[in-house]
């Protein structure tokens, strides 16, 4: 259901235009491993979908619509509103004395710009479900290029994470403290990731599509008596389809 509001309004708009857009769609497991103690890793069916037409985007999982901007040939730059799922936390029963950390849903404001296969990306995006209950600032810069019949591409990733987050993810507050865990409130951390997107056409519409992402935690998560872990990794395996419509 997570998913639903997304896809309605990505289909709505593509039946709105006139001319034909590139519409890419698919579907494969999402693994991303978690750094608390004890804690199972997260595995789960994740839908792909990618779709620009300088109004509307869909990049996989977040989902945005441009209020100021520009798309031509060779370059591409705008603002917009947009929102993604956050697959952060734990339940309650996975560490004992702990509450449950929920995943969330994040939206705010959004600054992209490409220019020939190099692009940045700068988002402000706040918890619009009340979980962690503040802001995260996010910056992405990244290229495109090609080595055979692969596509690749790799990129940075700063997260600003306020001390609201950190504390909701890796604290410990005082009626969770126990024998072998103190109280923990953390502040404001920086986290930073690297990633890549992997593609290999099998026809001249499908393709295999890889995401490989690994995140080094923020010096304060790392530090938290939850955390026996300094890394996050990530990634997606699926099958895509490209088409125009």
């Amino acid at each position: 259901m997570k998913y639903l509001l997304i896809l309605l309004v990505f289909f709505a708009h593509i039946m709105a235009e006139d001319s034909k857009q590139k519409v890419t769609i698919g579907a494969g497991p999402y693994i991303q491993t978690q750094p608390y103690k004890g804690v199972d890793d997260i595995l789960l069916p994740s839908p792909v979908i990618f779709f620009d037409n300088g109004l509307f985007y869909v990049r996989w999982s977040r989902a945005g619509v441009y209020f100021l901007g520009e798309k031509k040939e060779d370059y591409a730059w705008g603002f917009s509103l947009t929102i993604q799922p956050r697959t952060y936390g734990y339940a309650a029963s996975e560490i004992v004395g702990m509450h449950t950390r929920e995943n969330t849903f994040e939206g705010g404001v959004a600054f992209s710009a490409q220019k020939d296969k190099a692009y940045i990306e700068l988002m402000a995006l706040s918890d619009v479900m009340g979980r962690y209950d503040s802001w995260i600032f996010k910056t992405e810069a990244g290229y495109d290029f090609e080595y055979g019949k692969f596509s690749f591409y790799p990129s940075l990733i700063f997260i600003y994470q306020t001390a609201q987050f950190t504390n909701y993810y890796y604290g410990v507050e005082t009626d969770e403290v126990n024998a072998q865990r103190a109280a923990y409130v953390p502040s404001e951390g920086l986290q930073i990731g690297a990633q890549t997107y992997i593609k290999y056409p099998l026809t001249n519409e499908l393709s295999a599509l890889i995401n490989l992402r690994v995140d080094k935690l923020s010096q304060e998560a790392i530090n938290s008596p939850l955390v026996d872990e300094e890394y996050i990794y990530s990634g997606l395996a699926s099958l895509i389809y490209t088409f125009e419509y």
